[in-house]
């Protein structure tokens, strides 16, 4: 092949043997089933060295060589797109990230009767993986919905498998910013306690001893008066991590009221939700190879906050 093509190299999945080709190929790399098939048809596609054509059935643990037309290498230069209300930070065949708002949960599970990321990017066309649980698809990493900013969601099987795995082994650099009541002491740090579920209350989670690894790094950006705001790295991903971790260390975030926050100051900045934002997030592009870094300014709320904090007595 001459290289106006990218080559891609992977194993069949067990859950796609018996799959035609164009489907499989389909739901591996996020491409259309006309495209798949136009692969094929041109020899581009190869099963253990061999030419294939589009409707031979996948067997499991052979391994699929495809030459896919080069496109221009991304740049962390996105055209602006809205979904619904929701803004496209990236995407392309394999992944889509997105701008969360505050009030949008990551996927549907019980009691939860408001929108959803997902249901957001079918309901627009998005194809998403069927990897993960029925409810979860395509999800690789998630935001509570009192949390704003990068979330990730994958487009093909392949994106999801090789994400899933980076995220378990802490490869994927995730960044937030929080703003935490009072002052941390030291201004840089690690918190290293376990996380499990709150022993009083099903919906919390808390700092126990038979809890599972957790481990937060902050730094003090900036310090206010009665607050501070920090930037936060997370090595590894625990449901309400930064929340339950500073919340131990008696610096709840600033209108996490289940966690300890402070109503008064809460209402005082106009806060209806915990001060946290995920400002960023790096991974090596799961197909392409590509180092990607994405990005989210604060929303409207959490920019009122610091301004009002700012000029407080």
């Amino acid at each position: 092949m001459s290289n106006e093509f990218d080559r891609r190299y992977l194993p069949v999945p067990a859950g796609l043997s018996g799959e035609r080709l164009d489907v499989g190929l389909t739901r591996l790399l996020g491409i259309s089933r006309s495209l798949a098939a136009k692969l094929a048809e041109e020899e581009a596609v190869l099963v253990d060295g061999t030419v294939a054509r589009k409707s031979d059935r996948l067997v499991a643990d052979t391994w699929l060589e495809v030459f896919l037309p080069r496109e221009a290498p991304p740049t962390e230069e996105i055209d602006a797109q809205t979904v619904a209300g929701m803004p496209i930070l990236y995407d392309d065949d394999d992944i889509v990230a997105v701008d969360k708002p505050v009030g949008i949960a990551a996927h549907s599970s019980v009691g939860w009767t408001g929108p959803t990321v997902l249901g957001v990017l079918k309901a627009a066309g998005y194809r998403i993986t069927t990897s993960g649980a029925a409810e979860r698809q395509g999800i690789v990493q998630r935001l509570d919905v009192g949390t704003s900013g990068v979330m990730v969601v994958a487009k093909s099987e392949l994106a999801y498998s090789v994400l899933k795995h980076a995220f378990r082994q802490r490869t994927v650099i995730k960044h937030y910013h929080a703003l935490v009541q009072g002052h941390p002491d030291p201004l840089s740090g690690t918190i290293d306690a376990p996380i499990g579920r709150h022993p009083g209350h099903d919906y919390k989670f808390a700092v126990t001893r038979d809890g599972r690894a957790s481990i937060t790094h902050y730094d003090v950006i900036e310090a206010f008066a009665a607050a501070s705001l920090l930037k936060v790295n997370l090595e590894t991903g625990r449901t309400h991590q930064i929340r339950v971790h500073f919340s131990a260390l008696r610096h709840p975030l600033v209108g996490d009221l289940t966690y300890g926050g402070d109503p008064r100051l809460a209402k005082e900045l106009g806060l209806q939700r915990q001060w946290l934002h995920a400002v960023g997030i790096e991974f090596e592009h799961p197909t392409r190879g590509h180092w990607v870094k994405i990005e989210s300014q604060y929303p409207p709320d959490l920019t009122r906050a610091l301004q009002r904090l700012a000029t407080r007595a």
